[in-house]
């Protein structure tokens, strides 16, 4: 029988939940528990509103006889709107906490999902894309990375690049899943046969999501939460003392610009490559399945870049693998802008490996820099920049398409915007360390 002083008021949160008893046991090992968790979120989120409906692209656009710029103009509504509400839902994660959002945000893409299968007209489409908009900013990037780092002090990188990893996920499986799908049925058939996706994460979520505080462990890295391996010296770093900016601190220093530029840069070049890859693949001459296959490619790539250079990030200075990050995307974008059949599958593989370890260290930047306490608003306000100009290059990409018969001024244009981000990249510093050291 435990002691009294074992169960003596424990929180109500964790009293309530259904967390199995081999969980509880491994408490020290909880926080990885949530990486995966933040991985997950993103693999439903991102995956099903972002890349998984452009297996669908084709289908909708022979069904309606829309452009293709017509079609692209639902994604920039949802990244643009997105964008927009990012600083107001990030002053919310602040204040209430990431696992709400996340709850709410996945039933309403569950909800939304259901209405995509019954969508009869443009406006309808549009409609249900603003509403996707609410679900990235509630259950996507910037909450699951202020999610997964709470519970870490330590191997921040390590556990942001796991998280990260969701995104790429999403754009293996959903695309190649839609496409599989609609072999044996018709579009409308095989979205409603996807909306079981996010049900059964919102299941899983109810169950196992929890907060250090509401669960009663502490972050990886702290004295509690190594109390096992105290003999490793490696394993227990100092907590950092670095004192967190503000909000408005933050927005005074060259760093916020320097990553809000960077950003984007580079999530128009993401965002407009990864939206179109697979009509550009068609135009190409490749097959629907070695185009769902070139998105495989890529967002494969991503997912092994985003652990990878969180990894190395965690051995190395997280601002070299920054750079290094850039240059690659750089790489992948000259050869995509040649146009060149035969160096696709090149291209590919840098931008997705360069693309993954830029997605985990624009956030580990951020949340190295200005510390956690305004980290919503800063994300926030970061997302807000990058997730208008993503949009845009979704809708520009397909627009220059059907102006000039070709993608190969959208992907000269990509390499451009790398080029101008690297540059602008080497200004990133860390501001909390800097500012103790001026004081």
């Amino acid at each position: 029988m435990r002691s009294t002083s074992q169960t003596e008021n424990p929180p109500r949160a964790w009293r309530a939940s259904v967390i199995p008893c081999e969980v509880r046991k491994m408490k020290r090992y909880y926080p990885w528990l949530m990486a995966l968790m933040g991985m997950l979120v993103l693999l439903v989120s991102n995956g099903l509103t972002v890349t998984g409906l452009t297996a669908f692209d084709e289908s909708l656009l022979a069904e309606f006889g829309w452009s293709r710029s017509e079609l692209k103009l639902r994604d920039l509504l949802t990244l643009v709107l997105a964008g927009w509400m990012a600083p107001f839902i990030g002053a919310l994660i602040d204040r209430v906490g990431p696992r709400r959002l996340v709850l709410a945000g996945i039933a309403l893409l569950a909800a939304l999902y259901a209405a995509y299968a019954h969508v009869h007209s443009l406006l309808h489409l549009y409609l249900i894309h603003i509403g996707f908009a609410a679900v990235l900013v509630a259950a996507g990037l910037n909450v699951a990375v202020i999610f997964v780092s709470q519970w870490f002090h330590t191997k921040r990188g390590t556990a942001i690049g796991i998280a990260l990893v969701g995104t790429s996920l999403g754009g293996m499986i959903f695309p190649k899943l839609g496409v599989k799908l609609m072999e044996t049925m018709d579009w409308r058939a095989a979205l409603l046969w996807e909306t079981a996706i996010p049900v059964a994460f919102l299941l899983l979520a109810l169950v196992f999501m929890r907060s250090p505080k509401a669960g009663g462990i502490a972050p990886w890295g702290s004295d509690r939460a190594a109390d096992s391996a105290a003999s490793d010296p490696q394993a227990l770093p100092a907590a950092p003392t670095l004192p967190d900016l503000s909000y408005a601190q933050a927005m005074r220093t060259r760093t916020f610009w320097a990553l809000a530029v960077v950003a984007m840069c580079t999530f128009f070049s993401i965002i407009a490559a990864s939206s179109n890859l697979f009509l550009h693949m068609r135009d190409l001459g490749f097959e629907p399945a070695q185009a769902g296959n070139g998105l495989g490619v890529m967002f494969g790539l991503a997912m092994v870049g985003k652990f990878g250079f969180g990894l190395l990030a965690d051995l190395f200075p997280p601002k070299r693998v920054f750079l290094l990050n850039i240059a690659l995307m750089a790489g992948g974008g000259f050869l995509m802008a040649t146009m060149d059949v035969a160096l696709v599958w090149y291209a590919l593989i840098l931008f997705g490996l360069g693309w993954g370890g830029l997605y985990t260290m624009i956030q580990l930047l951020a949340v190295n820099a200005f510390g956690l306490t305004s980290a919503g608003k800063i994300l926030g306000t970061i997302t807000l920049l990058d997730a208008t100009t993503a949009g845009l290059g979704v809708w520009l990409a397909a627009k220059i398409s059907d102006v000039t018969g070709s993608y190969a001024p959208a992907f000269q244009l990509i390499c451009g915007l790398l080029v101008l981000a690297l540059l602008v990249a080497t200004l990133v510093r860390n501001e909390r360390a800097s500012s103790v050291q001026s004081a």
